[in-house]
């Protein structure tokens, strides 16, 4: 019987690796599917040597991401903890750590925030907001999501008034998921546009339209962008923390900057940050990836479009096709901390392993025909939000704003053109469409 020690090591062609590894190589979704699907055909576990960054075992299967996010912590860390030796669960390359290691006596560890923690702190953060995000609690928040999403359609009838050719995602879907999260902050309309703008530099590091000018082209550019894209977030959230604490309001921002630990103290502050940049970055940019990836695709088949306005029970399954389909985080890196058989692979202790979410989510043992927008698969099992203990807290949420908004939308949609494909940005992190011209007529 031939046994993982037995086989050689699976290493990847340098054209697939460069293509799921780099960030510009999923600035073509096409092809960055279609590397996606050699994987699962020819090399479901694969190790990618790619120059400038650690060699690293892409999983490309659902079953096998699966079993990744399921063997947390004790197989598969997230982070590592705080100390030096901890890798990094965003992926970044060579210089990027060492840049950050210079900055942080050794560590990794560059936020307080749920991707970098490992039970049972892990699950100690989580639990500060853990009941805010249940479907019963936010029940109570439906009737603000819905004002919010009537305004963003009123804005966006005002936009493509006579015929007018819109981007659909810069001029519009960005900016309702935001205003939805920072309402739920309780942070002010005056500051959204900031916000708006340091969520884009901090998934956009890679991308030539949202890097900071005062960053030098480097190696290790993309992770001084994120380190200064996180400090400037610290340096507005320090304010929010002290204001909620001595003038405690009824919102989201209150009950993190309150929250106590076991001991009875304050959480340190860098765990309050944690939590702002988790809800305003991945709260807001996945949800807007998702709606406009959605849109799109109701623009590019108007028979779906026909068949979600004529019956809006289907919004159920528009939103779970649309969620599967766009799929905008597309990993958390993760360490062996023991030797484990993965797929015929043997995985060392010590090396790191990239889930390839994106790729679950087009998994032909799963999803017949993936690369088809099909609203009526069932069971439709995906894995936008992850799997295991670090499966997205906030998913609860982004699903009732995607409810909401296409229940006020899609009555009032009269029609949707889309005007070439548009663009998505260079990251292999968590993005989307950051363009899409279109246009649209609201009544």
């Amino acid at each position: 019987m031939t046994t993982a020690q037995d086989t050689k090591e699976a290493i990847l062609p340098d054209e697939i690796a460069r293509r799921i590894v780099l960030p510009e190589g999923h600035a073509d979704l096409a092809s960055l599917y279609e590397a996606y699907k050699w994987m699962r055909d020819n090399m479901p576990v694969g190790k990618a040597v790619v120059e400038g960054y650690d060699p690293l075992w892409l999983v490309s299967k659902y079953a096998d991401i699966q079993e990744v996010e399921s063997l947390q912590p004790e197989v598969f860390s997230a982070g590592g903890g705080a100390q030096p030796g901890a890798h990094n669960p965003i992926l970044t390359n060579q210089a990027g750590d060492e840049f950050t290691k210079s900055m942080l006596g050794g560590s990794l560890r560059l936020m307080d925030a749920l991707p970098f923690l490992d039970p049972p702190e892990h699950t100690t953060v989580k639990n500060i907001v853990f009941d805010y995000f249940k479907p019963a609690r936010l029940k109570a928040l439906e009737g603000q999501a819905r004002e919010l999403a009537n305004e963003s359609i009123e804005k966006l009838k005002s936009l493509s008034t006579g015929g007018k050719r819109i981007d659909l995602v810069d001029d519009w879907a960005l900016g309702y998921p935001l205003h939805v999260i920072m309402t739920l902050l309780g942070v002010p309309a005056s500051d959204e546009p900031q916000m708006m703008a340091l969520t884009q530099e901090f998934f956009g590091t890679a991308d030539p339209e949202h890097q900071r000018e005062a960053v030098e082209v480097s190696p290790e550019a993309m992770a001084q962008q994120f380190a200064e894209t996180v400090q400037t977030f610290y340096k507005y959230f320090d304010v929010l923390v002290e204001d909620r604490r001595a003038n405690p309001r009824d919102d989201l921002a209150t009950l993190i900057s309150l929250a106590k630990t076991p001991d009875g103290e304050y959480w340190p502050a860098p765990y309050s940050y944690g939590w702002f940049m988790a809800i305003c970055t991945a709260g807001h940019d996945t949800t807007s990836a998702t709606l406009a990836g959605t849109l799109q695709q109701l623009a590019l088949h108007p028979d779906v479009l026909a068949r979600v306005k004529s019956d809006r029970s289907l919004i159920g399954k528009l939103i779970q096709e649309g969620l599967r389909y766009v799929a905008p985080v597309k990993h958390f890196m993760r360490r062996a901390e023991q030797d484990h058989e993965l797929n015929g692979q043997l995985i060392k202790k010590g090396d790191r392993i990239m889930p390839l979410f994106q790729s679950a989510c087009r998994d032909e043992d799963l999803f017949s025909d993936p690369n088809t927008f099909d609203i009526d698969r069932s069971p439709n099992n995906h894995m936008a939000f992850g799997f295991g203990p670090h499966t997205c807290v906030g998913q609860h949420l982004a699903k009732l704003e995607l409810r909401v908004m296409f229940e006020q939308l899609l009555p009032r949609l009269e029609s949707i053109e889309v005007q070439g494909p548009g663009s998505v940005t260079h990251t292999n992190f968590v993005g989307g469409l950051k363009h899409l011209p279109a246009t649209v007529t609201v009544s």
